[in-house]
C-alpha cells in the first residue's frame, strides 16, 4: 500500500508562491490518481487539484484555476502542487491523497492520505 508524505508548506506573504511536494512509497505509484485537498480551521476538506496516473489529465477546483498547477514525476514517485499568487483565503492544511477509482474530486474516494502540510498566507 502506498504511503504519502507532504512537504513544502510554510508562511508566505499574499501574492507569493509555494511548491508543495508529496512523496509516495510503493511500487504502483503510476496506477493512482493523485489529488490535493485542503482544510482550513472550522471548514470542511475541499478539493484543490488532481492528476491522472499517467499525468495526461489534470483537474482543478474553479478557485484554483490559473493559480495552481499540479504535476507528477512517476520516476520519482512524487506529485507536486505549484501555488502562485497566494491569497489569505488559501491558508489551510494541504493534504496529498491517492485513489484507484474514477472519482478524482470527492475525498470519499481517496483511501490513502498524507498527514498534511500547513500553508499560511499573510496579508
Amino acid at each position: 500500500q502506498v504511503q504519502l508524505v507532504e512537504s513544502g508548506g510554510g508562511l508566505v506573504q499574499a501574492g507569493g508562491s509555494l511548491r508543495l511536494s508529496c512523496a509516495a512509497s510503493g511500487r504502483s505509484f503510476s496506477a493512482y490518481v493523485m489529488g490535493w485537498f485542503r482544510q482550513a480551521p472550522g471548514k470542511e476538506r475541499e478539493f484543490t487539484a488532481a492528476i491522472s496516473g499517467s499525468g495526461d489529465s489534470t483537474y482543478y477546483a474553479d478557485s484554483m484555476k490559473g493559480r495552481f498547477t499540479i504535476s507528477r514525476d512517476n520516476a520519482k514517485n512524487t506529485v507536486y502542487l505549484q501555488m502562485n499568487n497566494l491569497k489569505p483565503e488559501d491558508t489551510a492544511v494541504y493534504f496529498c491523497a491517492a485513489t484507484s477509482t474514477y472519482g478524482v474530486r470527492d475525498p470519499k474516494f481517496y483511501g490513502t492520505w498524507g498527514r498534511g502540510t500547513q500553508v499560511t498566507v499573510s496579508s
